[in-house]
């Protein structure tokens, strides 16, 4: 069993308050049976509810601060974890959304809990950052979400979508055969590497017509 040490101890608590709130669950028990089953350390019921007290309405000012009115781009991705809810081991999933600044700082916007995905879900997410100041987005990197391209283009119509790098590198592996996914991998990578658009276009073409060719699996 993992010792947790007295300077461990706030950490391990706002990590789970922090998830717990966002996740809509405030049930103290819940908070104490997680900690108890992951960690075999007791938490009192007076001890939750003071930091619970404490950290809710900073979570909450931060969930509510006004944002930027342009982001040139805005990711969204998830992370899927379980969670004690009433009593029960429940998969949750944690949608980030993570905007760069005019400036070059990335900023997270905020997360959001789910168990489904719907375009109405992504419409509530997008219409909050309306809401909050986000007037402009140049481009959306996403990875395929359920429903996230029709919100996106009702929220913010003007909005370019690119498909996240990595899961387009996934979707060609089926197409390409075992032997030949290291090098199509570094081929592929060579592409979105380039330093300017003339750079890209070039590596882009070479990759079509030596690299797409040679690694097919026919």
């Amino acid at each position: 069993m993992w010792r947790i040490t007295l300077y461990q101890r706030p950490f391990l608590f706002s990590y789970f308050l922090v998830t717990n709130v966002l996740s809509h669950i405030k049930t103290n028990r819940d908070i104490h049976d997680q900690v108890k089953d992951l960690y075999g350390i007791e938490v009192s019921a007076d001890m939750v509810s003071k930091i619970t007290d404490k950290i809710i309405p900073q979570i909450n000012e931060w969930k509510n601060r006004p944002l930027e009115p342009v982001y040139p781009f805005i990711f969204l991705d998830a992370i899927h974890y379980k969670v004690r809810e009433d009593g029960q081991i429940k998969n949750k999933a944690a949608y980030v959304v993570l905007g760069v600044t005019l400036d070059g700082f990335k900023d997270i916007l905020g997360i959001w809990i789910g168990e489904t995905e719907s375009s109405k879900f992504w419409l509530g997410v997008l219409n909050d950052l309306k809401n909050r100041g986000v007037e402009d987005v140049l481009i959306f990197s996403v990875d395929g979400l359920t429903g996230l391209k029709e919100a996106i283009q009702a929220a913010y119509p003007n909005a370019e979508i690119q498909r996240c790098i990595i899961h387009q590198l996934r979707n060609s592996f089926k197409y390409v055969s075992y032997k030949d996914l290291r090098e199509f991998a570094n081929d592929f990578k060579e592409v979105y590497k380039a330093v300017n658009e003339e750079e890209g276009y070039h590596k882009t073409t070479r990759f079509r017509h030596l690299s797409v060719p040679a690694r097919l699996d026919r």
